[in-house]
């Protein structure tokens, strides 16, 4: 396959313009992430990369975050995952999950890293 060939076949992957091409690409984000994980030596992982950002500026524009707690977050996802307190044991104990939700502790960095990669979110999602 020539170079225009191969620009011409990605080229819808590289642009969203609507909420259809949305829904495909994070179809096939999904897909990328189910058959190559986490390996950065997989050909395909630049693509996984680089669908990812355009994902992430298309939902930046289209779905900005209200401005809201961290915890307020962490709440909503448990719900949409349907998760309970000791379902998210790399995050603490049920009791620590509680007191984030309650807003008497604070998520600390290591937690948001982990919900972040956890939920597929950016960690940003997560910071007051």
């Amino acid at each position: 396959m020539d170079q225009k060939t191969q620009i011409v076949a990605i080229s819808p992957l590289l642009t969203i313009r609507n909420e259809e091409k949305y829904e495909q690409a994070i179809a096939r984000l999904n897909d990328l992430i189910d058959e190559i994980g986490t390996n950065e030596e997989n050909p395909l992982y630049h693509l996984l990369d680089t669908l990812g950002t355009i994902i992430e500026a298309y939902e930046t524009e289209h779905y900005p975050l209200p401005n809201c707690h961290g915890s307020d977050v962490l709440a909503y996802l448990m719900e949409e995952h349907k998760l309970t307190l000791s379902d998210l044991p790399e995050i603490g104990s049920s009791e620590t999950i509680k007191a984030i939700l309650n807003k008497e502790k604070a998520l600390t960095l290591n937690q948001l890293q982990q919900l972040a990669e956890r939920f597929h979110v950016n960690i940003k999602v997560f910071l007051d």
